[in-house]
């Protein structure tokens, strides 16, 4: 794969539409080109668990004033350019993204999604790794990586693995 958007999301709680942040990052021709972050409003926006706030930083007070997800979904559509997405356990993501949009009563494209993990599981045996986490896969292929949960520094991880794996 050398188009593509590898994306992340992080979450203010048990409920998918509590987005709090969203990072991408676009490989064209097999090169890192840009990359997209923003803070998110939570929906609902009634609280952030402190267990998620402990693991990825995002306060209340940091998403109060930030974007609802309605005002930055063209911004980041745009960004996407139709290119599929790839996801360091798709399934997550892609539930929050799509529950999101439902929410906003947006039509979500039906973009190719493609996952790291399970492709990680598919060729990395569990014995060689221990783990097919993001941290643990960066490490397996030497890859570096600091900051996980923040969505940006997690997306561009997750490019970095697609461009090994995929």
């Amino acid at each position: 794969m050398d188009n593509f958007v590898a994306i992340d999301v992080e979450t203010a709680n048990y409920q998918p539409t509590s987005i709090c942040s969203i990072g991408a990052v676009k490989v064209k021709g097999g090169v890192i080109v840009d990359s997209f972050y923003t803070l998110v409003q939570p929906e609902p926006n009634y609280y952030i668990r402190r267990f998620t706030q402990e693991i990825h930083g995002i306060s209340r007070e940091m998403t109060d004033d930030a974007p609802a997800f309605g005002s930055i979904w063209g911004d980041l559509e745009r960004f996407i350019e139709g290119l599929p997405l790839v996801a360091h356990n798709k399934s997550f993501d892609e539930k929050c993204i799509k529950a999101t949009c439902s929410i906003y009563q947006i039509d979500y494209p039906e973009y190719p999604f493609l996952c790291t993990l399970q492709a990680s599981r598919k060729q990395i045996p569990k014995y060689e790794c221990g783990s097919h986490s993001l941290p643990v896969i960066c490490r397996f292929f030497g890859i570096p990586f600091n900051n996980h949960h923040n969505a940006l520094a997690d997306a561009e991880a997750c490019a970095k693995i697609a461009m090994t794996l995929l």
